[in-house]
């Protein structure tokens, strides 16, 4: 590939000017998408543009720029294709039955005094089938919440049980949009990137499902029944479905392929296919609606079934059922095409360099890198109040750093994930905050403590940091095929000198 600014009299940013495009981005998400509801992909190319014009007073012309993004935008495609694919697989699972069955079995199995823990671990099961947090949430989540109203229980015990099974599923499964994006961001293949996010989850949803079981023997909940909604969304999805063994094959295909780190659009593809043949030879449905549905979502109202009317349902089975597709997807991608534009523009002008290496002058050890990462994502979360630009921004800023440092970027994903994605929902200004508060009926700040594993992953990186525990290491081989993309070819731009960015992290 050639390199357009060889040759060309480029001037260096300040730290000013290095610094203006971010602020510029933190100041118009603050005003516009935080406290003006506007949406926040305008706000990011606005921001671009900002970087944009930085970029052509230090000397870089257009095409400069259009090339940076593009080939920002050819590295994070088959993380884009992944994305597309989750929609169409979660709409072939919920038109063949898998998650609906999840769902049915899910409700069957709650038991009053053993509520907190059944909704934590159900709506982890049901997040991790969906990658959806709030889909689960505004769906299952409910359901508890009305469990734990008829028991006369601790409603901000059961809400944060529901937040943090359903980050716990969200932050690991292969279908969710942040784990991809962490995964885009750092350069990391999703299933390796989702193993070794079990260093910190794991702990931690051990941790919470352990407060929950004892919080529970301790309140002597019995011999209440369980809410009549519930049993009216069973009969309802039981009228629907047809329910047999077959309906799980779609996710022993996704557990196989992940386990064996298969290739991972050929895996979900095969899953997929596997629940468009369920929906048609169990479930009834006609090739049409199967194709409407991993196309624009399932929709209750396409349900034709004898003594059933889809206009009778309580509204909680529509909003149950009622998702997935691959236009459900669109404004994922959208904003992360938005963010990976500023990205390439910023990166252009070795802004993040800059940055990084201010960063980089107080991290003297591995522990204090991953305090850094942990305190980047949390500014970024807390500023923001987006999940994705959170996840985004810090990976591209600090991957060079980890691999200089020889380790494995996934300790960075690892490390956003636990600082940026999962803390959203226990933070009441956020999107994701304003929510679950409203979903569930629980103030933010009143969940916050319970919802366990929201918070203690970053306890957890920042002791295995410190300790060593649960950090993976390059070899030098991978490290320096990994340097190629800032090196150059060689491993070493001859042409340039090292930036520095790079001398500070190798010299710590």
């Amino acid at each position: 590939m050639t390199e357009p600014n060889k040759g060309k009299n480029l001037k260096e940013p300040t730290l000013f000017l290095a610094l203006l495009p971010i602020i510029t981005m933190v100041v118009l998400l603050c005003l516009g998408y935080v406290m003006f509801e506007l949406p926040p992909e305008p706000l990011i190319i606005a921001s671009t543009v900002v970087a944009g014009i930085i970029a052509v007073k230090l000397g870089h012309s257009y095409n400069d720029i259009l090339n940076s993004i593009a080939q920002k935008i050819a590295k994070t495609m088959p993380a884009i294709l992944i994305l597309i694919t989750v929609g169409f697989m979660i709409g072939a699972w919920m038109v063949g039955g898998t998650i609906p069955m999840m769902i049915y079995y899910g409700l069957k199995i709650i038991n009053p005094q053993f509520l907190l823990i059944t909704a934590f671990l159900v709506t982890s099961v049901v997040s991790v089938c969906t990658g959806t947090s709030w889909g689960s949430a505004g769906t299952i989540g409910v359901a508890f919440m009305g469990v734990g109203a008829g028991l006369d229980a601790n409603l901000a015990a059961v809400a944060g049980a529901v937040v943090a099974g359903a980050y716990f599923g969200d932050k690991l499964s292969p279908l969710s949009d942040t784990t991809n994006i962490a995964s885009l961001s750092t350069g990391v293949n999703l299933y390796e990137h989702i193993g070794h996010l079990l260093y910190t989850t794991l702990p931690s949803f051990i941790v919470a499902g352990i407060v929950y079981v004892i919080t529970g023997l301790n309140t002597h909940a019995s011999g209440v029944g369980v809410p009549e909604k519930v049993g009216t969304v069973m009969d309802t999805l039981g009228m629907i479905y047809h329910w047999n063994l077959l309906l799980i094959v779609p996710i022993l295909i996704v557990l196989y392929g992940s386990i064996r780190k298969k290739p991972t659009l050929p895996v979900m593809l095969l899953s997929s296919v596997f629940a468009m043949a369920n929906a048609l030879i169990f479930q009834g449905f006609s090739l049409h609606d199967v194709v409407s549905s991993v196309l624009n979502g399932f929709d209750i109202a396409m349900v034709h079934v004898k003594g059933f009317d889809p206009s009778a349902v309580i509204p909680d089975v529509p909003k149950l059922l009622n998702r997935g597709g691959m236009n459900s997807m669109m404004g994922t991608l959208l904003i992360c095409f938005s963010a990976i534009t500023f990205a390439g523009t910023i990166s252009l002008t070795k802004s993040l360099e800059l940055i990084v290496n201010k960063i980089l002058k107080h991290v003297h050890s591995t522990g204090s890198l991953i305090v850094a990462t942990i305190v980047t994502g949390l500014t970024m979360i807390g500023v923001t109040s987006n999940g994705q630009v959170s996840i985004l921004m810090p990976g591209e800023m600090l991957r060079e750093a980890y691999i200089r440092r020889g380790l494995h970027p996934k300790n960075l994903g690892r490390t956003v994930e636990d600082s940026a994605a999962i803390t959203e929902p226990i933070l009441p200004w956020t999107a994701a905050g304003a929510y679950m508060a409203g979903t569930l009926g629980v103030a933010t700040l009143a969940y916050l403590p319970w919802a366990m594993l929201c918070w203690t992953g970053i306890i957890f990186a920042t002791i295995w940091g410190f300790t060593g525990f649960g950090i993976a290491k390059l070899t030098p081989e991978q490290q320096a095929e990994m340097l190629k993309e800032y090196d150059g070819q060689d491993g070493e731009d001859k042409n340039q000198k090292p930036t520095t960015a790079a001398k500070a992290a190798q010299a710590n």
